[in-house]
């Protein structure tokens, strides 16, 4: 019963975290490289991000993607990210 009393609120956290990921396309989030406010939606909508480790970085323009790859870990360490979103795309079964 204690143990309850713990892991409910944890849970509650958790899934409330998740769905906040899920938002994710009406959000800002600052440019991985330059720290410029852009919109989730629009970088995404435009090719403006990478993957890196598990993780999605955004960028403000087309320079910044090129300046991360150079040097992810860098950047990486400070940037705002969300998780890198599952692939919706069918895996063909031939």
């Amino acid at each position: 019963m204690v143990a309850m009393r713990y892991i409910l609120p944890i849970l509650a956290a958790l899934s409330m975290s998740v769905a906040s990921f899920a938002d994710n396309k009406d959000k800002q989030i600052k440019c991985a490289v330059q720290g410029f406010a852009i919109s989730i939606a629009q970088a995404t909508k435009d090719h403006m991000f990478a993957d890196y480790k598990g993780r999605r970085y955004f960028f403000c323009c087309n320079g910044c993607p090129q300046e991360f790859k150079s040097n992810p870990a860098k950047y990486a360490k400070t940037a705002p990210s969300i998780p890198t979103p599952k692939s919706t795309k069918k895996k063909s079964t031939k």
